[in-house]
Formats: C-alpha cells, structure tokens, sequence
C-alpha cells in the first residue's frame, strides 16, 4: 500500500510537471498581435486656434445734443433706416426762434455791408473826380471813414454768420441723424420725454451696421509668430454650426494680453461669407490657414520612431518587420506627410502600448 501511495505521488508530480512545461512553453513563445496601419494619400493642413466672438462694429449710440421734449420718435427697434434718415426730433420754438432772429441779422448784415461799400465808392469817385467847395484833405478823410464803415459792416456780417450758424447747429442737436445704413437695435425715448441735462449723456437711439461684422480673438503666444496677415481662416461658430464661414486675417495686436500668467494677442478676422443669422456677440472659432498641402502622403504621428533628427518607421514587409529611415514634412499634429522612404499602400506597424511607454516612438 505505502509503494502504491509512492507510486501515485510520482505520477502526479510528473503530470504537473509535464504541464507546467507546456505552459511556460507556450508562453514563452506566444505570437503578439501587430496593429499596423495603411500609408494613405491625402490633403494636410497646419493650423492655429483663436478663440474669440463675432464682433459688428460699426455703431453708433446716438443722443439729443439739447435739452427738450421728445416731439417725433419716428422710427421703431428693427427698423432699417439710412444715413441722414431723421430717427427723432425734440420740441425746442425757442431755437428755432434763434435760427429765425439770426436769419434776419445775417440779412441786415448784408445790406449793412452793400451800403457801406456804395458810400465807399462814392467817396473814391468825389476824391478821383474832385468835388467843388471841398479841399482834397478832406475827401480823402471821406474816404479814409468810408472805407473803415465799409470794414466795420464786413466785420458785423461774419459775427451774424457765426451767431446763425451756432443756432443752426444747436437746432440740429434737437434732431437725431442715421450716421449711416444700419438697424436701429434699441431705442430708450418715447414721444413725450422730457430730455433733461442729467440725461443729455444717455443713449436715445441705438443703431447698428449689420452688414460690417468681423471676429476677434485671440492667440496664443506659442502660435502667434506664424501667424501673418491675409491668411485665410474657417470660423466655426458655436450657435451656428452646420453654417461655414470663410475669414481672412486682418490685424494682429503688437500688444500682448496676460491673464492668468497666459501671454495672447488681439487677431481680428473679417468675415468673406457672413452667413444669415449672424449676430454680434457670438462665440466664435477660428482655423488659421498656416499652410496646407493636397495629395500627399500620410502616416499617424503615433507610428513613427525615432527621433526628430533621424525618424523612422517599422514596415510590415512578407510578414516581416523592415526598419525604414522616412524624411517627414508637414503635420498638423495628428497626421504628418512623408516625403520620402515610404510608398501609398504600405503598412507601417504602431508601436505597442508598452512600447509607447517605453519611448519606442519619435522623441
């Protein structure tokens, strides 16, 4: 019994060691799996953010330059109105009499300087021709006066003239002009208001040019320095998604911004295509086109090896891994264009995730 109990022992023991082989040895020898992906053709473009929001502006808040009533308010919020369209009009006789009064100070000015001039004229003729009874001395005295009333009357017309124009302008402070085309976006006066000195400084009429609209942004110090004039920029508008709306770069800000210890630059970007439905205010991003190349080849950033200076590929050739020395060109951070080293359709393997780990990929 004590043999056979042995006997049974041994037997187990070499069953599990027979197992425990087979397990190593499959181990051991395990295949692994390579994630390979298909050198494509295709366009590539290098980019930089702005993030910012649309912007219209051309406006103009407008308001009564005198006091008075609120006469005609003549046009409602939404109305599109053209430049030098009278918005509204204040009840203010009392200037009106003023423009009337100094009218008529200009008119007598001028018969006052007609008058003086016919007496000057005259007085030149009794000198020139010589007037009986009187002695030379004296006409040209005559002469001498008329010309200074003459002077005197020139000197009192352009005081009227002033005097009527600031009436005039005065009168046109009681009156609210369209500076130009545009939407009256909000109006604060109703018929009737008496406008006061203590709300001279407010807002009467609101107007807007929606047909000017651009966006501001802004961009990091990283990018800025590639960033150059007329290049051309996609706006994604976050209201507004399915609409594509094409940009140029227009200002770009010598001035930098801190927040937050972050470094930007103010970026304006006119708009070549404002979609219907735009509005002031809303958020907005900007693609900037640094550069683009069509029809290249590409390969995932995550597949090359190597470094900066000598990248390199693993390639999937007859089942085999061939190491290959690739010269890259441009990337948009995701996807880089291979210039040489690789041809359309190849398959380049990608480095496991213990490889990335590892640093088996371009440093």
């Amino acid at each position: 019994m004590k043999k056979k109990r042995i006997l049974i022992i041994t037997i187990c023991v070499v069953v599990i060691g027979i197992v425990l082989g087979i397990v190593l040895t499959r181990g051991s020898g395990r295949e692994v799996t390579l994630n390979t992906v298909l050198v494509t053709r295709g366009d590539i473009v290098k980019s930089v953010i702005a993030d910012g929001s649309l912007q219209m502006p051309n406006k103009a808040y407008l308001s009564f330059g005198v006091t008075g009533t609120v006469e005609e308010l003549l046009v409602d919020e939404g109305n599109n109105v053209t430049k030098d369209q009278v918005l509204a009009r204040l009840d203010v006789p009392s200037l009106e009499s003023s423009v009337e009064m100094a009218e008529l100070q200009v008119e007598i000015a001028e018969e006052q300087v007609k008058a003086a001039r016919a007496q000057y004229e005259i007085a030149k003729d009794n000198l020139d021709e010589g007037v009986m009874g009187q002695s030379e001395e004296v006409l040209e005295q005559q002469v001498d006066i008329a010309k200074a009333s003459w002077e005197t009357a020139k000197l009192n017309l352009e005081i009227a003239e002033l005097s009527l124009e600031s009436a005039e302008l005065n009168l046109e402070k009681a009156v609210i002009v369209a500076p130009f085309d545009g939407v009256v976006a909000s109006i604060s006066i109703t018929e009737g208001k008496e406008i006061s000195t203590a709300t001279l400084a407010s807002p009467a009429i609101s107007l807007v040019d929606t047909s000017d609209i651009e966006m501001r942004g802004f961009i990091d110090e990283i990018d800025i320095a590639i960033v150059k004039l007329s290049q051309e920029a996609n706006i994604i508008l976050d209201a507004l998604p399915d609409e594509k709306v094409k940009g140029e770069v227009a200002f770009i800000s010598p001035v930098g911004t801190t927040l937050a210890g972050v470094v930007s630059y103010d970026t304006t970007i006119t708009l070549e295509n404002p979609a219907v439905g735009l509005r002031d205010g809303m958020s907005a991003t900007a693609e900037i086109i640094i550069e683009r190349r069509d029809d290249v080849l590409l390969i995932p950033n995550r597949a090359i090896r190597g470094t900066l200076e000598n990248p390199t590929v693993l390639v999937l050739v007859d089942e085999q891994e061939e190491e290959r020395e690739i010269t890259l060109g441009l990337t948009d951070g995701i996807n880089t264009e291979v210039l040489t080293g690789l041809e359309e359709g190849e398959e380049v393997i990608l480095p496991t995730s213990e490889e990335r780990q590892d640093g088996f990929f371009m440093r």
